[in-house]
């Protein structure tokens, strides 16, 4: 009896005295002052500083990941990021950006459309000025873009793409020729061209005309 009551003083005075560790995180200086971004391009370190500016003083033990990505969405050319942290107090965010591929015009807007079909808010970027522009349905555009890429289609030699509304696309290239494409089985029409352009029987031709089936019209 006496050794019972023995070990229940000793587990009293163990149970209020004993800080848990979980205690000396929370009270340990571990709140963030740095905040440091990586490997982006186009969007200004310093927007993304003052977006997460809700990050100072912050533990870097319990960051809000959710809250992190909801405000990095905000900047439309970042595709993607990663969190590293630096003990005791430093947050460094590694930045992926879209890659853009075309500038879309739509009704009023103006976009990039990017290299997985997303829209990203347009601005001037120097770098991105001889991109293609794109007038019409941005989706339709980009299942386009795709088809261009399995056949290995010469995209950089495209200027323009012209959606109309009967679902169908008018190609410009470089050197001003015009590519009609009908509204279904494309594939083959481009293709046709692709063989086309390599006869010089064909280089006097402005306009190659597949809107009726089976049939390839010159102009």
């Amino acid at each position: 009896m006496k050794k019972s009551l023995f070990g229940l003083i000793i587990l009293f005075i163990f149970l209020t005295t004993y800080t848990p560790k979980f205690n000396f995180i929370l009270e340990s200086n571990f709140h963030i002052q740095n905040i440091e971004i990586e490997n982006n391009s186009i969007v200004e370190t310093d927007e993304i500083k003052k977006r997460l500016s809700f990050l100072y003083k912050e533990n870097l033990f319990f960051l809000d990941h959710k809250e992190i990505e909801r405000n990095l969405k905000k900047e439309t050319f970042i595709e993607s990021f990663s969190i590293k942290k630096i003990y005791p107090n430093t947050l460094k965010i590694i930045i992926v950006e879209k890659i853009p591929i075309a500038i879309l015009h739509y009704k009023k807007g103006k976009f990039y459309i990017s290299n997985k079909g997303k829209l990203i808010n347009f601005i001037e970027i120097k770098i991105y000025k001889d991109l293609p522009t794109v007038f019409g349905n941005g989706e339709s555009f980009y299942s386009l873009y795709q088809d261009l890429q399995s056949i290995r289609f010469p995209l950089e030699k495209i200027i323009s793409f012209y959606f109309f509304e009967s679902g169908r696309w008018d190609l410009v290239m470089q050197d001003d020729k015009v590519i009609k494409l009908p509204v279904k089985d494309y594939l083959s029409s481009l293709r046709n061209f692709m063989l086309s352009i390599t006869n010089s029987n064909f280089n006097k031709y402005k306009i190659f005309d597949y809107r009726i089936k089976d049939q390839l019209i010159l102009n």
